[in-house]
């Protein structure tokens, strides 16, 4: 039986859109960034950065209250969760099956943190996988080389350089069962809907609650501007850190590594290495300790009948991953 990940070896040569296939404009996002799509690239990585940047001397004074602090906190993790059991362990992975609602709010969810349209994500992310830190891997910090510099480029490059790529993905090899979704074809091609919205649900709220502009304007700087930098600079440290160093405690084919103190903030994710030993397992931090809120969630969507066959890791299944004279307690599946 074919899963969403097997489709990534039976598809067609890049560039290909099949017959009867929908244009990529169906998905937004082709095989290649036009200069607009650049400009707005660039000014959505650069204005958050500098919000994020401007935001301790913002707080010294009295530009933030609790509800700023609530309304960040509550939009960070509704994004970031979105991404990681939405657009990573759900769609990317087949980690667990969902019903309707969830399987388009997960993709909504993702949609909004800002990290750009569901098919193009999901695409690059089973590359990243098929290619994992050699030849073709579209962001691995080792594709410069080994040396200090060589590296201190590459974490660049995987951080935020590859972003700007020209060369993209090509989405009908790498993400046809998605493509062929409707409902996630349009929210795929919906993607500025989704940003608008959650860039503007944090001044909505500050506005309203303290009826005030100045509310509006500081719940807009936290919730959304600030939210967004951190989110972006989380999910691209996956890419680029967890790639350079960390515990490997696991045998993969690649540089993957855990990096402990991105585990709340990355919302599980960084526990990568078990992740590239075993990608479609729901669970990622599945040693003793690990903290893995996405896993906990499936395990709620799970007990309320939205999400079934959950790929939950057992003992035997992580026993047979391990490296040699590596040995800890394995806590149990979510």
């Amino acid at each position: 039986m074919t899963t969403q990940t097997d489709v990534i070896t039976e598809s067609r040569e890049p560039g290909s859109s099949g017959q009867g296939s929908p244009p990529p404009s169906a998905t937004r996002g082709g095989e290649s960034k036009r200069s607009i799509e650049q400009i707005s690239l660039l000014l959505f990585i650069c204005i958050p950065f500098v919000a994020l940047a401007a935001a301790v001397p913002l707080a010294w004074g009295r530009g933030l209250s609790w509800l700023d602090v609530g309304l960040m906190v509550g939009m960070y993790f509704l994004g970031c969760h979105g991404i990681t059991i939405g657009f990573h362990r759900h769609f990317t992975h087949g980690s667990f099956k969902a019903n309707r609602p969830l399987k388009v709010a997960l993709a909504i969810a993702g949609s909004m943190a800002v990290e750009g349209p569901i098919v193009r994500w999901v695409a690059d992310h089973r590359r990243h996988h098929k290619f994992s830190d050699a030849e073709g891997d579209p962001h691995s910090p080792w594709r410069y080389g080994e040396t200090l510099p060589a590296l201190m480029k590459g974490l660049w490059w995987a951080h935020m350089g590859w972003l700007f790529d020209e060369e993209q993905t090509p989405q009908q090899k790498y993400a046809p069962d998605l493509i062929k979704d409707p409902a996630i074809r349009r929210v795929s091609r919906d993607f500025w809907l989704w940003t608008a919205i959650s860039l503007l649900i944090p001044p909505l709220v500050g506005g309203l609650a303290t009826m005030s502009w100045y509310g509006a304007f500081t719940a807009f700087f936290w919730g959304s501007l600030v939210r967004v930098a951190l989110l972006h600079h989380v999910t691209w440290s996956i890419n680029s850190i967890c790639h350079a160093v960390g515990k490997r405690p696991f045998k993969s084919r690649d540089r993957s590594g855990n990096v402990w103190w991105l585990a709340v903030l990355s919302c599980g994710e960084s526990w990568h290495n078990l992740h590239h030993a075993d990608p479609t397992s729901a669970r990622h931090g599945v040693l003793r300790g690990q903290i893995d809120s996405s896993a906990r969630l499936i395990r709620w969507f799970e007990l309320a009948g939205w999400a079934t066959d959950v790929r939950w890791p057992d003992a035997a299944r992580i026993e047979s991953r391990r490296q040699e004279n590596n040995r800890q307690d394995v806590d149990e599946a979510a």
